[in-house]
């Protein structure tokens, strides 16, 4: 292998790629909001927008959904226009009149995440269906799917935080803290949580002690 870093150069590779499938968010067009900005944590959104980091990518697995929105299966993007703003969303394919979205996962879910409800739901409204599903794959080439009927009152809770998100771009205010468990991997978790280890040494005989 010589002395060249194969693993920097395959990281390379993935975060390229991942840059060539970005959404290509305007940061100044506070009117267009992408659906992956409404539908996540307000806060990631806000600083992507605003003080923007590097996301470190995992492996080509989660760039499985960006690349079928850039080959066009069935789907290009829409928008949902309300009082001069504009939720612009893109389903990742549509087969039979059916909305389909695909993410990656490091284990098949019993159940799936609230945030591609979210996503899935509001992708039947923007264009018009009202069926969809969303397919879990795994590294290992495990898949799970979950189907879900159009809903209203979902809808109408994407479009409030569509609202709400527009208000904080427009004053330049960062929204609050949405704690989950996506909040580990993200690039600004050091913004939102102090993270200083503390390290305590435990010596044998205060163990011993413990026990009595």
């Amino acid at each position: 292998m010589g002395d060249r870093n194969y693993r920097d150069l395959i990281q390379n590779a993935i975060d390229s790629i991942g840059r060539e499938l970005e959404t290509g968010i305007k940061t100044d067009d506070i009117d267009t909001i992408y659906l992956d900005e409404v539908t996540r944590c307000m806060r990631r959104s806000y600083l992507d927008r605003f003080e923007p980091q590097q996301e470190e990518r995992a492996g080509f697995n989660d760039l499985l959904a960006g690349m079928l929105r850039k080959l066009h299966y069935g789907t290009s993007a829409k928008d949902f226009e309300l009082d001069g703003m504009k939720l612009r969303g893109q389903a990742d394919m549509m087969v039979d009149g059916a909305i389909l979205l695909f993410r990656s996962a490091a284990s098949p879910p019993d159940n799936p995440i609230a945030s591609d409800l979210l996503y899935l739901n509001a992708c039947m409204w923007i264009y018009d269906q009202t069926d969809g599903i969303v397919v879990y794959i795994t590294g290992d080439r495990q898949e799970v799917s979950f189907s879900l009927t159009r809903n209203r009152k979902m809808f109408e809770e994407t479009v409030r935080r569509f609202r709400v998100l527009h208000d904080l771009f427009k004053g330049k205010n960062l929204p609050i803290l949405e704690p989950s468990l996506d909040c580990v991997s993200c690039q600004y978790y050091g913004k939102c949580y102090a993270r200083e280890k503390v390290a305590k040494t435990i010596s044998l005989t205060s163990l011993i002690g413990m026990g009595k």
